[in-house]
Formats: C-alpha cells, structure tokens, sequence
C-alpha cells in the first residue's frame, strides 16, 4: 500500500477548515497593516540558497536535475525567493513595498512533532524603509498576528545584531573567513547559550576568556526598556559604542505606542537568529510549552538585495511564522482550557441539505442553483436513502438544516424545512426566499 512520504501530511476538512481560517485571520491582519500578498514559485534555481547561506544547504534540500540538467530544488524557505522576485519583478515599484506570503516549504531533516520536511510558512517583507519605525511595524504585525488567534503564553525576544558585531570586532575577531567567519560562528554560540564552545573559539583566536564574563552579564538581563541602562554600562566598561543600542532604544518606544498591549516582551542581547545575513534588530516569539520546537516567530533586519544588485534597498526587515507550530500551540491550549475551537472562525458556516424524496432530482436542480446564488452553502442529496436515514447522516456531517421536497410537496408548491441544531420542522412555499428565511 502505498503512503504519504515521511514528514509530510494530509489535511482532512475538518483540519483544513482550521488551516484556512488562520490563514484567512494572519492574511486580513496583514492587509490591515498594509502588507500585500505575493507568491513565488514552489520551485527554484539552487543557486538561489547557495548564494546566500552556502553550498553546504545542499544536504538539507530536496535539489534535483531536471530534464535539461538545470540545477532546482524545492524551496526551503521563502524570502530569499520573495527577494528574487523583486529584482525581477518590481525593481521599478514605488518603495517602501510592504509584501506578505504564504506557502509550502521543504527541507530534507529529521521529522517529528513540530518539525517536518513539508512545511507551511508565512511571512513578510518590509522592503524600501530602514530604521526603527520600520522595525515597529514589522514587530507589531507580528504582535497584531498572534495576539489576534488566541495564542497565549508567549514571549517576545528583542536584540540587536549591531551591539553583538561592534563587541565582537571590538574584542578582535574578523568578519572574515570560510566558510565562516569567526565574529559569525561566535553569534551562533552565543544564540545558543554554548559559553563552552564561546570560550574554545575564543582561545583559538586569542581573544581573553574574560571577555566572555561581560558577554554572559548581557545575556543575563531581564526585562524591556529598562535593561538598556545596565547594557549601557557593560558596553563602556568594554570600549563599545552605543549607537546600536540607541537605535533598539528608539524601537522599543515606538513599539510602545504601536502594540501597547504587547505580551511579555524582553531584550534579549545575545539573540542573533544565526544567520549571517542580519544586520539589526531580530527577534523572535516562543511558546515554551512547545518544548524543544518552542519557536514560533522569527525575523528581523538583514541585508540580502545586494545578491540582486539593489544594494539601495538595504536593509529590509521581516519575519516568518511557522504556520504549523503555531497551530500546534493553538491546539495544546485549547485543549488544556476545554475548547473545541481552536482558530477564531473555524466554526462550520450554516449548510443546508436539499432531500428530493421519491422524486426525480431533476425537480430540485434549479432551487440548489438559486439557493447558492443566494449565498448559501447548499450540497444536494445523492445517497437516495429514505428520510430517517437521511436525517441522520445530515446530522453526522455537520449540516445544520435539510429541505425535504416530496411528490406532494412539488404539487402544492411547498417543502419542510428541519433545523437540526433545534429540532423544528416547519412547512413553506417552495421558493428561495421563503426558504432563505429559515436555513
């Protein structure tokens, strides 16, 4: 028999109902933001990913040949192609652009709860504008999202990959080398929290592991706005300068007025996202009860436009939502509080079932016709079962009313409309507006 592959999965209606009410909630807070949708190819040139993140991405995509021996793979993610795009599609737009998107994903890794080698992103681009009021858009949508569809328990991660560069260069580490650098390899210990691998690339390039006590004193502050302060003090016992840590500063008061009504948000100075193409502000969003896949939300400033050429559109800023992780949150909490919602607006939309009994269906044909025009969702009755049979496998699948169109009844022009959430039956003219006022 043959199966799904591995680390894919099937959506049942039930659970796409789900899906595309998220989807629809995250795409109408985009638009009230001013974000567009775009959509790019499921499919890419490899040269894409490798320009930006290394040959060494190869093991994690599902690359190919195709028939004409060109070099693809299926995306991994989706802002790199989003940038492409750009370049070829809109270099000539009007500027700032403010794009979102939304679509499957594929990397070849270990799958498991949370994780898995299809997978659904959505995200924006902040492209055209720099700087802390443009960052305070971008955190808010973000905020605006997940507040929006319920999720609790979150946390809001704010750093700044300008005050890790300047303390890094400034302890003599180069942005220089391959296939990374070492100021590079030391934010990604840092991001992690590995102060013993910190300390061993430190004694390699002979920077004093003293420096890494101010370091874990930057990674120890606790809170918003107010931390900034005690950050300021480490970086001048250190010989840093503040001007990153001023543009943070600015972003955090407009984020203020922007989502005053912000969840746990907290300046975390070692955040670094491990990647090499940020420049400024990052952040991310856990769920902790997600355990090792608490990560819902990351994103942040970063210079990718000049692989295209259009190194004047550098930095934008952006982020991706893990679709699924946060879905997955979703329904843990609601599971924990007893809800059988788990999205605002999953609920099934009213749906009618129209029953010709011991009639020919072709009776019936242009009252579903009218009855959809009218806007109602309308699904005619195939099974040719007797009535009590009928009813109750209306009721199984979710309908909330059914017509029941007999031979008098197309006589007498007439049809008995039954609520199944209620139980009423009632007996109106056999038009769509009598009917319409019941269903």
């Amino acid at each position: 028999m043959v199966q799904k592959p591995r680390g894919t999965r099937d959506f049942t209606p039930n659970l796409m109902r789900r899906r595309l009410a998220f989807e629809n909630l995250l795409e109408n807070k985009a638009l009230a933001h001013g974000f567009k949708r775009v959509q790019t190819p499921i499919f890419e040139s490899l040269d894409l990913f490798t320009a930006k993140s290394g040959a060494g991405v190869v093991k994690q995509l599902y690359a190919f040949q195709d028939k004409s021996e060109r070099n693809l793979t299926l995306r991994p993610e989706l802002t790199a192609p989003v940038m492409r795009m750009i370049s070829e599609e809109m270099r000539s737009e009007p500027k700032p652009l403010r794009l979102s998107y939304f679509g499957q994903c594929f990397r070849y890794e270990e799958s498991k709860k949370g994780r898995y080698r299809e997978f659904f992103q959505y995200g924006v681009e902040l492209i055209g504008a720099t700087g802390p009021l443009a960052e305070a858009e971008v955190i808010s949508l973000a905020i605006d999202m997940l507040d929006s569809c319920g999720l609790t328990n979150w946390e809001v991660r704010i750093g700044h990959v300008g005050i890790l560069n300047d303390v890094l260069t400034g302890l003599g580490l180069s942005s220089e080398g391959q296939p990374e650098s070492p100021i590079v390899s030391s934010m990604r210990l840092l991001d992690k929290g590995d102060w013993d691998g910190l300390k061993e690339l430190f004694s390699t390039h002979g920077v004093d592991s003293s420096a890494i006590d101010n370091l874990r004193s930057l990674s120890e502050l606790d809170g918003g706005a107010e931390t900034l302060s005690s950050a300021r003090e480490i970086l001048s016992h250190m010989n840093i300068g503040t001007e990153s840590i001023d543009e943070l500063s600015q972003l955090l008061k407009v984020l203020h007025h922007l989502a005053p009504k912000a969840p746990s948000l907290k300046v975390n100075l070692c955040v670094a996202r491990g990647l090499d193409y940020y420049t400024g502000m990052v952040f991310e969003v856990d769920v902790p009860e997600l355990g090792g896949e608490s990560q819902v939300l990351g994103g942040g400033s970063y210079k990718l436009l000049h692989l295209f050429g259009m190194e004047e559109l550098d930095p934008s800023c952006g982020f991706g939502l893990g679709f699924d992780r946060v879905l997955l949150a979703l329904e843990s909490q609601a599971e924990k509080a007893g809800r059988s919602e788990v999205v605002p607006g999953e609920t099934a939309s009213p749906s009618t079932l129209v029953l010709p009994f011991r009639i020919e269906s072709t009776n019936v044909l242009s009252l579903v016709k009218e009855l959809r025009g009218a806007g109602h969702n309308v699904e005619l009755d195939l099974r040719g079962k007797n009535i009590g049979k009928s009813l109750d496998w209306a009721s199984k699948n979710g309908f909330t009313s059914v017509v029941i169109i007999g031979p008098q009844d197309l006589e007498n022009s007439q049809c008995s409309v039954k609520n199944l959430i209620s139980g009423d039956q009632n007996t109106v003219s056999l038009d769509v507006e009598s009917i319409s006022r019941i269903i």
